[in-house]
């Protein structure tokens, strides 16, 4: 990942794009987990691999960010952003990526705001909410069943 520019320069070479064509999907430690921001351009926020992309095609391609949560002290990040996910980990993953790929066609048509909403929708946690001595429902995104 971290000299990703050189993979990423030659594969715009020989599918004659353009680097405001390429949409890079990366994790981000100052979003919480499973969150997602989409921007076109700017730094590389000390991503290494962003900052080799930055320094083979310059700056003007789309960023999808995902969160992955900080481990809470800056001496810790490089072990963290290394590790595995955790087994209680994986189903969110997993739902994540689905969700990104199921909504490509907004991002793909340039409507950062609609690909950004609906994958929140897809990927909110569920919540329980109980009424005075009734059992609660879980209830995620827009869609509600009963427990």
């Amino acid at each position: 990942m971290n000299l990703s520019g050189q993979s990423v320069s030659e594969a715009l070479r020989f599918y004659k794009m353009e680097p405001s064509q390429l949409i890079v999907f990366h994790d981000d430690l100052d979003l919480a987990k499973n969150k997602v921001r989409t921007k076109a351009g700017g730094g590389h926020g000390g991503h290494n691999g962003l900052r080799s992309i930055d320094g083979h095609i310059g700056v003007d391609y789309k960023r999808v960010r995902l969160g992955i949560g900080h481990p809470g002290k800056k001496e810790m990040v490089h072990g963290y952003v290394l590790q595995d996910f955790a087994g209680d980990e994986w189903d969110g993953v997993k739902q994540l990526v689905k969700s990104l790929a199921k909504h490509l066609p907004f991002l793909l048509d340039n409507n950062e705001a609609e690909y950004m909403n609906k994958v929140a929708l897809d990927t909110k946690p569920a919540k329980v909410e109980a009424a005075a001595g009734k059992p609660g429902k879980v209830v995620r995104g827009d869609t509600a069943a009963a427990s």
